[in-house]
């Protein structure tokens, strides 16, 4: 098991729709526990494997009790909205907006041994599953931001200051990391971690 860094806004593989897992085995499973590991290091609810560098449609989620990954995941969701909540992410450290998600998802998908998964979800849990799916589409949540929450959401990112905040949670998230791939919550909370 390692704790893997986390790719902060303004990596590329963010912004680039991942590819679907083809072969499965211990290399697979290995990577899967090495998320979840490192989602639990930085006290993340979720984390997409674009977040560490892997541009594979692979998520893991710890939400409300419910605890897993999903691979290649397919997403229906129902046309109605639930209220807006506080959301942000672990590659958009400091930052945290309100964000309007589906009420209702159904998403599909198949685990490491590539048996199915087919689950249904309401409230924070489907609010997960839309936020993971959308980095596996090369999206971040503040991309889903309007109007003056869109501005100042950008406006941070752009600022100096806020290169100093990614930089220190680079740091202070270096000192965990134990891979060969590099030296709180952020989903729901926009806690900096």
């Amino acid at each position: 098991m390692a704790i893997l860094s986390i790719r902060i806004i303004g990596d590329p593989v963010l912004r680039t729709v991942a590819e679907e897992v083809r072969t499965f085995g211990p290399e697979l499973a290995k990577l899967i526990e090495d998320m979840h590991q490192t989602m639990v290091d930085v006290h993340g609810a979720s984390l997409a494997a674009p977040q560490i560098g892997v541009n594979k449609r692979i998520f893991t989620y710890s939400v409300d009790g419910e605890e897993g990954h999903i691979i290649n995941p397919i997403l229906v969701a129902s046309d109605d909205m639930a209220p807006a909540e506080h959301e942000g992410c672990l590659s958009v450290p400091g930052l945290g907006f309100t964000v309007e998600r589906h009420r209702w998802v159904r998403i599909t998908g198949v685990d490491m041994h590539g048996a199915p998964l087919d689950m249904e979800a309401t409230g924070t849990l489907a609010k997960c599953f839309q936020h993971e799916c959308d980095h596996l589409d090369g999206k971040l949540y503040v991309d889903r931001l309007e109007g003056e929450d869109r501005k100042d959401a950008f406006r941070a990112i752009r600022t100096a200051n806020y290169h100093d905040v990614t930089a220190q949670t680079v740091a202070k998230r270096a000192r965990t990391v134990g891979s060969a791939f590099g030296a709180g919550a952020a989903f729901g909370t926009g806690a900096a971690q």
